[in-house]
């Protein structure tokens, strides 16, 4: 006797809705279905990523810059630059390991 396949199809379920907005991303000119936080999966990816202008984590706090607060409202770049502006010397880069006896 044949056997016989009763497989059901799941149904394609609906993607979850935006407060607010219906289903369209919160970017002016984006036209993607929403994912997360208001955001389209590629702007999701950039607000997680902290290239988006409302960030989730503290950003630097030079013009336009969007990278993520190290110390006293800067990041590593910008901190650095105002520590070598300040007179503070830079880092000096590791030495070579001596040679190996022969």
């Amino acid at each position: 006797m044949a056997e016989t396949n009763t497989r059901k199809m799941k149904a394609k379920t609906k993607p979850p809705a935006a407060k607010g907005n219906g289903t369209a991303c919160k970017v002016e000119a984006c036209k993607r279905a929403y994912q997360a936080k208001g955001y389209c999966f590629f702007h999701y990816g950039k607000w997680k990523a902290g290239e988006m202008p409302k960030a989730r984590f503290d950003t630097c706090g030079k013009e336009g810059c969007f990278k993520k607060v190290v110390a006293h409202g800067r990041c590593v770049e910008h901190q650095r630059k105002a520590e070598v502006a300040a007179g503070a010397p830079a880092p000096a880069a590791p030495s070579a390991p001596p040679a190996p006896a022969a």
